[in-house]
């Protein structure tokens, strides 16, 4: 499989409840950034200076299982992702700033895309005919 990037929509997901409900006037915090499609990474991953960018706050720490050993990262709160039209809600893992924004596999099976490795590209998932679908075992 050859190198997938995507372009990505965030938005801060605390700034735009609080705009529904009137305690802030500002349109809610987003960025939109390039990231690697990563199906051996598990979540969704982004530098320090996107998470600044989104004013997300840290939450927790999570172990990480990297190439270089294991690793403690930081956990954020959570954004609205939305990629090719379609949309949804994961917290956030902060990677060193030389890495790049990551999209792991959790997300990618949320919203029902899979890796093309041939057209070296994401897509739907074929299975589901282009409608993203979830699955309930």
């Amino acid at each position: 499989m050859g190198k997938v990037v995507v372009k990505i929509k965030l938005t801060n997901l605390k700034d735009s409840f609080l705009k529904a409900v009137g305690a802030r006037k500002a349109k809610p915090r987003a960025v939109e950034v390039e990231a690697l499609v990563d199906t051996g990474a598990t979540r969704l991953y982004l530098k320090p200076s996107v998470i600044k960018k989104l004013g997300l706050e840290r939450t927790d720490t999570v172990r990480s299982r990297t190439t270089n050993g294991n690793a403690l990262r930081y956990k954020y709160e959570a954004v609205r992702l939305e990629l090719m039209g379609r949309g949804e809600v994961f917290e956030v893992i902060e990677v060193p700033e030389e890495v790049p924004n990551l999209l792991g596999q959790v997300p990618l099976e949320v919203l029902d895309f899979v890796v093309d490795s041939r057209g070296q590209k994401l897509i739907p998932n074929p299975a589901h005919g282009g409608e993203q679908m979830t699955e309930e075992y």
